[in-house]
């Protein structure tokens, strides 16, 4: 409001107050300027404040940012996964949960687990969700129109006797978990400039899980939950997206080296490296069109077929997912073409030797002895998409460090044969160091190398004419793992609804 419009205001709240008065009606109607006019205000804070607002009136999303932190590393021998932090229920709760875009729940211990575990192998305290504690919770009713589209989505079930809508899913890997969904809070600080920061939250439907089984039981690499960033109705990016609070796409940037950490976002990182692919419509996972992979330049002999999508086959990207799991039909082909790139014999593969690695199988995995850098001796390797998107793979994208054998080192390839014949899936081993955007507005997925320990340019704009350098971030009034500063990079969201909620980024 400019200064004008300000004293034209004062001027008729004056008026309209004399009025009033002279008609025997008591009162006054108190003006106050948004920014005091003895204070200096920064143009960044006017235009934030203006954007929030014109959001509110059109009931659109406009832009901020949120700092949270993402912890953990792709190496299966350190931690094999990536975590971040989220807060729920009223007080709020703290719940370190895995970021995964293989599933589409986010769900967290609940206070009646029986078999959950009590402690973790990752050094981190495990916290459970209570319903009866927080004062903002509801429950999820079978009669209730969400657990009606969540069945029609996605693993859902109803409780007979307390008429709860419930879950029971089972995990690739055999894990699983089941419990019942409720209604609660999620918190967060929403940056809308480097100098304003505004507490934030928004109700979400979550799951609170009674049971886990298989290695969710596990007290080696156990967590609080599992945040899932599914293409599913239920996913937090969905309900999210339909209120119009955030946009539909996100973004992530997984580091691959030191103590790992990177960057995850709900809104589309920038890069005009990032090259992209369609999704497969109608699946519930970030199905991908792989159609060859090459080895040093040279197209495998792999029928294409194989990598058609269909009910039990197709490609698959999963965060959540360690390593990478080709069909049986391009797993062979891909594990002949290193050997014979780094001139190992395929035919006596046992016994072959070369001047710089030798071949060895351990626990059931091809690994090679190598006495020099895997740069100089393993071929490049690229996977191959429609629209001519193809994803380039240097030798530690496939290979992964397994300690030493006789003084030499010992790598074991990353890419195993898929237990499930059909399904490709490509994990964290070749997702990292590496700008992800899973583009849901546009059915797109894009990728472009990149230093995850650098920050990322975050549209805040669906015409991205405004961008934010997220990752020099570093706004935080939560605390964390202690963890040195350079495995901690910001998971920035943006967030605004209709009820005058601002906007928020997850980096």
């Amino acid at each position: 409001m400019t200064p004008v419009a300000v004293a034209i205001a004062i001027a008729a709240a004056t008026f309209l107050s004399t009025v009033r008065g002279g008609a025997g009606v008591e009162g006054v109607l108190t003006l106050q300027r948004t920014f005091p006019i003895d204070e200096e205000v920064e143009l960044d804070v006017i235009k934030a404040r203006d954007r929030a607002r014109h959001a509110r009136i059109l009931q659109s999303f406009s832009g901020g940012i949120v700092d949270f932190q993402v912890v953990g590393s792709f190496d299966p021998y350190v931690v094999g996964l990536y975590f971040t932090k989220v807060r729920l229920g009223t007080p709020p709760r703290d719940f370190n949960v895995q970021i995964d875009t293989g599933s589409d729940i986010l769900w967290v211990a609940c206070s009646s687990c029986t078999d959950c575990p009590k402690s973790s192998g990752l050094g981190i305290p495990l916290n459970f969700f209570d319903p009866g504690a927080s004062s903002t919770v509801s429950s999820i009713s079978c009669s209730d129109n969400i657990c009606a589209s969540i069945v029609q989505t996605s693993a859902a079930e109803c409780f007979g006797e307390s008429n709860q809508c419930g879950y029971s899913f089972q995990y690739a890997d055999q894990s699983g978990t089941a419990g019942f969904y409720v209604s609660d809070i999620l918190y967060f600080d929403s940056i809308l400039t480097t100098s304003l920061v505004v507490n934030s939250s928004a109700p979400i439907v979550f799951g609170c899980s009674t049971s886990l089984f298989g290695d969710l039981a596990k007290s080696t690499k156990s967590l609080d939950g599992i945040f899932g960033f599914g293409r599913q109705d239920v996913s937090v990016i969905s309900q999210l997206s339909s209120h119009k609070i955030t946009p539909k796409v996100f973004s992530h940037c997984l580091k691959g080296d030191g103590n790992g950490g990177g960057i995850f976002a709900l809104g589309e990182v920038l890069d005009p490296r990032i090259v992209y692919t369609p999704l497969v419509p109608s699946q519930p996972h970030y199905n991908l069109y792989l159609q060859s992979i090459s080895v040093n330049g040279e197209l495998l002999p792999i029928d294409p077929t194989v990598f058609t999508t269909s009910v039990n086959q197709g490609t698959i990207v999963d965060s959540g997912t360690t390593l990478v799991y080709l069909v049986e039909a391009a797993y062979e082909p891909f594990i002949a073409a290193v050997n014979i790139s780094i001139h190992l014999d395929p035919i006596e593969i046992a016994a072959a030797v070369s001047t710089s690695a030798s071949s060895i199988i351990s626990n059931g995995n091809q690994c090679y002895l190598v006495s020099t850098s895997v740069a100089e001796i393993f071929p490049p390797v690229s996977f191959n998409f429609a629209g001519g998107a193809s994803m380039f793979l240097k030798p530690i994208d496939y290979l992964v460090r397994s300690g030493f054998v006789d003084g030499a080192s010992m790598w074991c390839v990353g890419f195993l044969k898929a237990s499930n014949q059909g399904t490709t899936i490509l994990g964290d081993l070749v997702l990292k160091d590496k700008i992800f955007v899973y583009d849901l507005a546009q059915q797109r997925l894009g990728w472009a190398d990149y230093d995850c320990s650098l920050s990322v340019n975050v549209s805040l704009t669906p015409s991205k004419d405004e961008f934010m350098n997220a990752g020099q971030l570093s706004v935080s009034s939560s605390s964390f793992l202690s963890t040195s500063a350079a495995a901690l990079y910001i998971f920035v969201v943006i967030l605004v609804n209709h009820f005058s909620l601002p906007f928020f980024y997850f980096i």
